[in-house]
């Protein structure tokens, strides 16, 4: 696992060039960053077709493959991105342990249950950050084993206990700060930890008290890398401390662009919803001389029909700018290239994004493992059901 992160780490360091930037922003420079150094590479991506690049963003392995033939080492993350998969045989819930848990969600919990189930160490459970503990009935009910369910919001605690209590499952909701010193006491030393999807530093805090009280096993799938208190990433392993790779806040949300792509309506909102928000950038840009980016807030979906002008009029009221007479329909143009140009310079970052988070995983494998635990990394469930499907089992020694 050393050599893996050590590899992965100085391949992310050489090629930084190609992951190193933000295709929101970036794209407002017609020119692409790597355009004198690679031209092959640039002709290449200017002649895909808008068709072309949707296809390749759902196939990461043939964009890995096309790029190879312009970036020859890319061959190279295929070996360490094609991780080991859980067995997953399916368990048979017992009635009413599934309620009102939505399809997609359930097959990420149920995987992720089964998973723990399979290398279960204690004689109880700890689910951390377990909102309505979904996860928790599964565990209590196929172990038969108490759980502590921690959460921050008192609602959910109180949900969640009442569901448990109906179905007279072993469940203690526990309601708490999972970054404050005082969450420590939620833990103790016959617990095996599961977390599913706990966000950056809520994940980190409980892979830290769990190796102060020397739990038998943590199981936890990492999600939102991002949501970190400070500025940078704070390395938790030696190896990840002594490299100079150093990740800000922004970059840390780079593995998070992987997604599963909707339908057809979640991509026309995705395309109109950009286009709108690259093309009123330009127009403050252009029409008014604004040199930094103004964050427009979060627009409801059903705004979008009213089209691009009611969208930058309803944007520049948000931000008390006052538009002059524009030529609203040019701008939509210049929005709808941008997005495109957005769209095949991530194509280049794309196959960069999971290596990324496996540099943060295996950051957070190596120091459960220099803390005295057996340490797996793999694959819990399908990308189509979850992008994030990273899985991190550690057994104490």
């Amino acid at each position: 696992m050393l050599n893996t992160f050590q590899s992965i780490d100085q391949f992310l360091l050489e090629h930084q060039t190609f992951w190193r930037f933000e295709p929101f922003f970036s794209s407002a420079r017609r020119v692409l960053p790597w355009k004198s150094a690679q031209p092959e590479l640039t002709h290449w991506l200017n002649t895909l077709s808008p068709q072309e690049i949707e296809h390749f963003k759902q196939s990461n392995d043939e964009l890995v493959d096309a790029l190879s033939q312009y970036l020859p080492s890319l061959k190279q993350l295929l070996t360490w991105t094609n991780l080991q998969q859980v067995q997953i045989h399916g368990l048979e819930l017992a009635r009413g342990v599934d309620s009102g848990v939505p399809g997609r969600k359930l097959e990420q919990i149920v995987s992720m249950g089964e998973a723990a189930l399979t290398k279960h160490a204690g004689s109880e459970w700890l689910e951390w950050c377990s909102g309505k503990g979904f996860l928790g009935r599964i565990l209590a009910s196929q172990s038969g084993e108490k759980v502590t369910s921690f959460e921050f919001q008192s609602a959910l605690c109180q949900s969640g206990q009442h569901e448990a209590d109906r179905q007279g499952l072993d469940m203690h909701f526990v309601q708490g700060d999972a970054l404050s010193a005082e969450s420590i006491t939620a833990l103790n030393p016959n617990q095996h930890a599961v977390a599913l999807h706990a966000c950056g530093d809520l994940h980190v805090s409980l892979i830290q008290k769990g190796v102060e009280q020397r739990l038998p096993a943590l199981t936890l799938s990492p999600c939102c890398y991002h949501l970190i208190q400070g500025e940078e990433y704070q390395p938790l392993s030696i190896a990840a401390q002594q490299s100079t790779l150093q990740l800000s806040k922004s970059e840390l949300r780079i593995p998070l662009q992987e997604t599963v792509t909707g339908g057809e309506r979640v991509k026309r909102h995705r395309l109109e919803e950009m286009t709108y928000r690259l093309g009123f950038d330009l127009l403050l840009n252009e029409a008014l001389g604004f040199e930094q980016y103004q964050p427009v807030p979060s627009v409801k979906k059903s705004q979008l029909s009213d089209g691009f002008e009611a969208f930058c009029r309803w944007a520049s009221d948000k931000k008390g700018i006052e538009l002059p007479s524009i030529d609203f329909e040019y701008y939509e143009r210049l929005g709808h290239e941008r997005y495109w140009q957005m769209e095949r310079m991530s194509l280049v970052q794309q196959p960069f994004r999971r290596l990324l988070e496996l540099w943060l995983v295996y950051d957070k494998a190596l120091y459960l493992q220099q803390s005295g635990y057996q340490v797996m990394v793999s694959e819990f469930c399908s990308r189509e059901t979850t992008p994030r499907n990273l899985l991190i089992h550690a057994s104490k020694l």
